[in-house]
């Protein structure tokens, strides 16, 4: 069995790593400039927080590969120094193996929280390969780690027999899986029953909450925080009926080109970043029309407020049964 159930952590957070269900892939904002905005950083990470939720810098949705080394390091710095009562995941991804273990051993330094480790890039490595990529980063890293299977981007997904080989290493906690294939989930599922598993597709998440996800890595949940954190609560108590079809579209609104164009323009459509703009080659001119997504953002908030509404209805309603039962 792994004993690694995240206490091990140096946190000063009042909200842990372990007890995160919900992790938003932040986006990274540039300014007109193509520098990073801290101002607008500083302004969604803390929204975050506030908002419960873990935070995971410099992922795919972050453009953490179109990122210099010094890019990186002033992010992570920065949002350390925030302070903010909410964990922190990095991630290390690319396909040098030296220069990933040398910004594990750099991040070990900060008051972080966990790694997100991806699969290489462009080599396509098989059984052996990756497990030896990934155990020199489980070695390297003081941190718990996430492994995150995307064969999408990376091109090759993650053997089984990868994590089997490497199930019982003290510092593989959780997997973020994101094939989209709910057999493929099920199989990680088996193969690794004391891995914590998390969904990496925001629209998988009321399927395989069912199957055994923990939570969900979120790329959404940059635009929608807290409406985020309701739908992932829902599905981990498979009340999901009034998920569909609202959320299944909204979050295909948001994928209708490469991720994370449209949350970036959304964003910036809500005033959360001063700039739509990404790294090339990605580009928010690859969104010809903001009226889809600007609608499902106020659908979305619509059913936020629906769903506090019938909260609140609830509790009142509790509380006057309770105050009734006390007075009889």
């Amino acid at each position: 069995m792994n004993q690694n159930n995240l206490s091990s952590l140096n946190t000063t957070n009042n909200v842990t790593a372990n007890e995160t269900v919900l992790w938003t892939a932040l986006v990274t904002p540039f300014t007109e400039n193509d520098t990073i905005d801290f101002r607008s950083l500083a302004a969604i990470a803390v929204k975050q927080a506030e908002a419960g939720n873990g935070i995971v810098l410099l992922g795919s949705t972050g453009e953490g590969l179109a990122l210099t080394l010094a890019e990186k390091t002033q992010i992570v710095e920065f949002v350390c120094q925030l302070n903010l009562n909410t964990p922190l995941m990095v991630a290390v991804g690319g396909h040098n193996l030296p220069e990933q273990t040398a910004w594990v051993d750099q991040c070990n330094q900060y008051a972080i929280d966990a790694y997100l480790l991806g699969t290489p890039i462009y080599a396509k490595p098989g059984v052996v390969g990756q497990t030896q990529w990934f155990a020199q980063l489980l070695n390297a890293a003081k941190f718990p780690c996430m492994l995150y299977n995307v064969p999408s981007r990376s091109g090759i997904e993650i053997p089984l027999q990868t994590v089997k080989n490497l199930k019982d290493h003290p510092n593989f906690w959780a997997m973020k899986e994101a094939s989209g294939d709910i057999n493929k989930f099920l199989a990680y599922r088996e193969a690794l029953p004391h891995i914590a598993l998390f969904s990496g597709e925001d629209g998988m998440m009321p399927y395989l909450a069912n199957a055994g996800a923990k939570g969900l890595v979120s790329v959404c949940a940059n635009a929608w925080p807290e409406a985020t954190k309701r739908y992932v609560e829902l599905s981990l108590a498979s009340e999901i009926k009034t998920l569909f079809p609202l959320w299944h579209n909204a979050i295909a609104s948001l994928f209708s080109v490469a991720n994370p164009i449209p949350v970036k323009v959304l964003m910036h459509c809500q005033n959360e970043i001063s700039q739509p703009n990404l790294r090339a080659p990605l580009t928010h001119l690859e969104l010809g029309s903001t009226t889809k997504i600007q609608s499902f953002d106020q659908q979305i908030n619509l059913w936020f407020a629906e769903q506090n509404l019938a909260r609140n209805s609830s509790s009142s309603f509790s509380s006057t049964q309770s105050n009734q039962v006390v007075g009889a």
